[in-house]
């Protein structure tokens, strides 16, 4: 028993000190835009890219990183206009999106990559899968659809920020990343996870709300070719159930997991078996 209690710990350390371990970095792109990210793991391996939601960063991921094998590349970063890359004016549209992961992912010389993106960076990674082909390994799509307009009250609450006036308020992004919730999560992640939202500014929660509402990506899905995984929380308020499957069905080489207890932000909630699904999918590819 007391060596299975020192194991214990034994893991917890390391991954609490693998997480310590992630420097950021940063990459320019041939549009001026600079995106900041971090990077984990053997650079030979495969790699696999990791893309937030709507005013997460990189952080998003930083739970899980730690707990993947140390012989993938493993790669989050803040995407444009969120964290501590660059917030154009313009330039928020989810093919954007799409380039810029394109561009980054050639500057590097990374061949092709396993994307997994959460939520906003569902519809990214959906994006980038149906226009580069050729650089998409696979995708794992988490609480994300592939329209945000019909979604209920989605398309009031965008509608809302929209046509909002002046900066964000704390109270505000902390019931925003709140209502994502359906389980707790420590106090500490939960404040970090605020913070970043707050660094993004008033212009990108409006841009990237207007693409939300503009762009549906249903008629895109035969275009992905390349396997897919669809993670799903059966109490996202979100991105309903029916929605995802819906996603699902209309991608040609697509599983579908369901988590029953969770809500839209599953790998925030349930990290561990996040992580193990996530191996388990890549595994088989």
């Amino acid at each position: 028993m007391r060596k299975y209690i020192s194991l214990l710990i034994l893991i917890f350390i390391s991954i609490t000190m693998m997480g310590k371990d992630l420097v950021e970095q940063t990459i320019s792109l041939s549009t001026g835009v600079q995106l900041n990210y971090v990077e984990q793991g053997d650079s030979t391996g495969t790699t696999i890219i990791f893309l937030h939601g709507y005013t997460d960063s990189w952080h998003s991921f930083e739970d899980i990183l730690p707990r993947l094998p140390k012989g993938y590349h493993l790669i989050a970063m803040s995407q444009r206009g969120h964290g501590n890359s660059s917030k154009p004016e313009n330039g928020y549209t989810l093919k954007i999106f799409a380039d810029d992961l394109a561009e980054f992912i050639n500057m590097k010389k990374l061949g092709t990559c396993i994307v997994v993106g959460h939520s906003m960076g569902g519809l990214v990674a959906q994006q980038f899968a149906a226009d580069y082909p050729n650089l998409a390994r696979s995708i794992v799509i988490v609480s994300s659809d592939t329209w945000y307009g019909d979604n209920p009250g989605i398309p009031e609450f965008l509608d809302g920020i929209i046509k909002s006036t002046g900066p964000i308020d704390r109270n505000f992004a902390e019931e925003f990343q709140t209502s994502t919730l359906s389980n707790p999560i420590d106090d500490a992640m939960l404040k970090l996870f605020i913070d970043e939202t707050m660094k993004v500014p008033a212009n990108v929660w409006k841009k990237v709300a207007q693409t939300h509402l503009s762009t549906n990506l249903i008629d895109s899905l035969y275009k992905i070719q390349c396997p897919a995984m669809v993670i799903c929380g059966g109490k996202d308020v979100i991105c309903p159930q029916k929605d995802q499957e819906r996603l699902a069905n209309g991608i040609s080489n697509a599983t579908f997991i369901l988590y029953h207890d969770a809500g839209h932000a599953i790998h925030w909630e349930k990290p561990e078996r996040f992580a193990k699904d996530l191996i388990d999918f890549v595994q088989k590819i």
